[in-house]
């Protein structure tokens, strides 16, 4: 049951992280290289609101509203003139990541910090003691893919979005404002990784790099699912499940690249993924 939960878990943590980064790349085509440091950017304000003696669960709401007012002044000021020229938004993305990183060590420094987790201590499931709020995070993952498919499938701006997603100028020629889609668009992904930020981060540590090893991961993970939320569900909970068991079957090390190796194989047999044609 342990290993199991090991593997809902991971899952769990593998969607929460890469979530914002589809969005975006799903309607933008752009893949955002400064999402580590979005999600580096949503651990510190989890850090604040515990320096700050508040209550560990306004870290969420806290860090989602940063990342999406950093969000949507970065799409504005930076990647709006380069949606003609996606190497160069990778190539700004990826230095704004950079910035991002040095502002962040300027302010807080390089050492090692830590944050008060909302949910404390273990608890017994179907017989087997385990970390309650790595448990939390599978019904969390569940709640943000529910709500994200409502948004795409049941709402207004969801239907414009996929229109944009599917056919620009077709959706330009029906009166869709496509850079206000983008422009939301972007704000949205950035939240979502400031808000993944501030939830993994009571399970490991607050450092000024902390989000580039999920980065790799996030990334192949977006290549192989591409625009769709449920593919990416799906695509979590497989490759979250085979570096599980070679973590604990085979070696840790092997297991921190197993999704690269298993995304870089599903690419050379189906490079479209696995998204909708």
């Amino acid at each position: 049951m342990g290993l199991l939960l090991d593997i809902l878990s991971t899952a769990a943590m593998l969607f929460i992280v890469t979530a914002g980064l589809m969005i975006i790349f799903g309607v933008m085509k752009i893949v955002n290289f400064a999402h580590g440091a979005i999600l580096t950017l949503g651990s510190y304000a989890s850090l604040v609101v515990t320096q700050l003696g508040l209550n560990p669960w306004l870290a969420l709401p806290f860090a989602l509203a940063v990342g999406v007012l950093v969000g949507m002044g970065v799409e504005r000021l930076i990647v709006q003139p380069l949606y003609k020229r996606p190497l160069d938004a990778i190539l700004a993305t990826w230095g704004l990541g950079i910035v991002i990183g040095q502002l962040i060590t300027m302010a807080f420094g390089r050492e090692v910090q830590f944050v008060d987790s909302p949910v404390q201590g273990a608890v017994s499931f179907l017989g087997t003691e385990y970390s309650a709020y790595r448990l939390f995070l599978v019904p969390g993952a569940l709640l943000m893919y529910a709500a994200m498919s409502l948004l795409l499938n049941g709402t207004r701006f969801g239907v414009r979005t996929r229109a944009v997603i599917m056919n620009e100028d077709l959706a330009r020629g029906l009166g869709i404002n496509a850079e206000r889609i983008r422009f939301t668009t972007f704000g949205l992904g950035a939240g979502l990784g400031a808000l993944a930020g501030a939830l993994i981060t009571p399970l490991s540590s607050v450092d000024p790099n902390m989000g580039l090893p999920w980065l790799v991961s996030a990334f192949m993970l977006v290549m192989v699912s591409g625009h769709s939320i449920t593919a990416l569900m799906l695509t979590c909970l497989v490759y979250g499940a085979c570096q599980v068991l070679v973590s604990v079957y085979v070696s840790p090390i092997l297991g921190g690249v197993t999704i690269a190796v298993l995304a870089a194989l599903t690419l050379r047999l189906r490079p479209q993924g696995f998204a909708h044609d």
